[in-house]
């Protein structure tokens, strides 16, 4: 089997990666995600200009590919330069929900025009994502949503929200469930904004009585936002494989630098054997996301499955490449200052959105 790039892809990445290694270095970086709203909208912008978002989307709703392979390309670059632009909740979440139900938003979305938003965690769900106890009735001719919604990605900033509601069923019934259309700024409608400790935008999102349009199948959402989450599952993969390849480079550099007894440690034998466990970890999340990737447009069991093998190898991998970046740096790697700390977080960071390891494992076995 082959698992190069084809032509396109090898373009999209590298193009990707020379745009950000010219304009995004960590500076610009750490300036964005302590701005007003948390991101850039100039570089949002430049990366709709660039097609980056088109890529996201497939050739039917207007957009460049959509694949599981270009997912991969365009997070792994992301990761790379800790972008903070919501591609992960605007581009894969919430795409891909548009992608489904036809909406007319998609224009605005790629162009950049257009942030979107999906608010379906909610606390006590944990990662259950069939857990909804916000409510939506019909009242005329449009519907009306109450719920508290959190650790919505994005939500700070977004033009409109992608909410999941109940319209029949029990808390944890997965059939209905529904989608539904909210302004951010309608009536009813209250955020609570802040950083995660990676530095991206998230808010608390609560509902009461707010104004909203169906999106698709009433009671029918759950398989969708399933699917949703699975293509995010390989986007933050992706971004985790990125940061933890330039968490890697940092830290063999900084190996053939620094000196303890008058000898350059890159030279000790222990740090040599763990940098050789971090490249095997490396490469083994590597193919396991180019596993994910591939089966994302397969039979629900079989993507299922390999999303989640995914990112709990992931997850794994990801806390013991992080750790031993910090270990080898030392203390100087637990400050602002050091470009490391902050790959670091967000490597742990990963673990945690839309299922830790533990989670994954369990459900691993449940799907073999």
């Amino acid at each position: 089997m082959n698992f190069d790039l084809n032509e396109d892809r090898r373009i999209l990445s590298d193009t990707l990666e020379k745009f950000l290694r010219d304009k995004y270095p960590i500076e610009k970086r750490l300036e964005y995600s302590q701005s007003e709203h948390g991101f850039s909208a100039q570089m949002w912008q430049e990366f709709a200009d660039l097609g980056i978002i088109g890529a996201l989307f497939s050739e039917e709703v207007g957009g460049f590919g959509g694949h599981g392979d270009d997912l991969m390309v365009v997070f792994e670059q992301l990761g790379k330069a800790l972008v903070v632009e919501p591609f992960l909740s605007t581009g894969a979440l919430s795409g891909t929900i548009l992608s489904a139900v036809d909406s007319d938003l998609i224009e605005g979305v790629i162009s950049g025009q257009t942030q979107i938003s999906l608010a379906h965690s909610e606390p006590g769900s944990r990662y259950d994502l069939a857990y909804v106890t916000s409510s939506a009735r019909q009242q005329g001719e449009e519907w009306i949503v109450n719920g508290h919604k959190s650790v919505v990605l994005g939500a700070g900033s977004a033009d409109k929200l992608i909410v999941s509601a109940r319209t029949s069923g029990a808390v944890e019934d997965e059939h209905g469930i529904s989608l539904f259309l909210v302004d951010a700024i309608a009536s009813g409608v209250e955020l609570r904004s802040y950083s995660t400790i990676d530095g991206y935008g998230a808010a608390d999102v609560m509902l009461t009585n707010s104004p909203a349009k169906l999106l698709g199948e009433k009671d029918s959402a759950f398989s969708l936002i399933e699917l949703a989450h699975a293509r995010a599952i390989v986007a933050v993969c992706s971004q985790c494989l990125g940061a933890c390849e330039i968490a890697k480079d940092m830290t063999v550099e900084y190996m053939h630098t620094r000196k303890q007894f008058g000898v350059i440690i890159g030279k000790f034998q222990v740090l040599q054997h763990r940098m050789a466990d971090v490249l095997i970890e490396l490469e083994q999340m590597r193919s396991s996301i180019i596993n994910a990737a591939g089966f994302l447009d397969d039979h629900r069991d079989l993507r299922e499955k390999h999303c989640s093998a995914a990112k709990n190898l992931t997850g794994r991998a990801g806390r013991q490449i992080a750790e031993e970046a910090i270990q080898i740096h030392g203390g100087i790697a637990m400050t602002w200052e050091a470009s490391v700390s902050h790959y670091a977080k967000h490597i742990i960071m990963i673990d945690h959105l839309f299922g830790d390891t533990d989670h994954h494992l369990e459900r691993y076995i449940e799907l073999s």
